[in-house]
């Protein structure tokens, strides 16, 4: 369960910014198309936190959506999953949207 490491990296990157404060909220950004599941790491955030600056924080999630941009014709691809086809029939896709995961605000007092 990768989510365990990510969740701990998320933890200790938040406190080292957090300089003493204390974090009450957490918003990460996790991208469709990352392999990480959004509930695993909800599910190892209040272990993670525990005797932390982040212990008590809430944790809110934004899942982003995969996307992509057809190298044969130009269009937008919605996607699931890292491979997918255009409307036009080619399959070469570019990824451009889905694949990031990052701490995009905390609550520090």
């Amino acid at each position: 369960m990768h989510e365990l490491s990510i969740t701990r990296n998320v933890v200790a990157i938040c406190a080292e910014q957090a300089a003493g404060g204390r974090v009450r909220r957490v918003t990460l950004e996790i991208g469709q198309l990352t392999a990480v599941l959004p509930a695993a790491v909800r599910f190892c955030f209040e272990f993670c936190a525990e005797g932390t600056a982040l212990e008590g924080a809430l944790l809110e999630i934004i899942e982003t959506p995969g996307g992509g941009r057809c190298r044969a014709c130009g269009g937008a691809v919605a996607l699931v999953e890292r491979y997918g086809r255009c409307s036009c029939g080619s399959n070469d896709i570019e990824l451009t949207a889905g694949e990031a995961l990052k701490i995009r605000e905390m609550d520090v007092v």
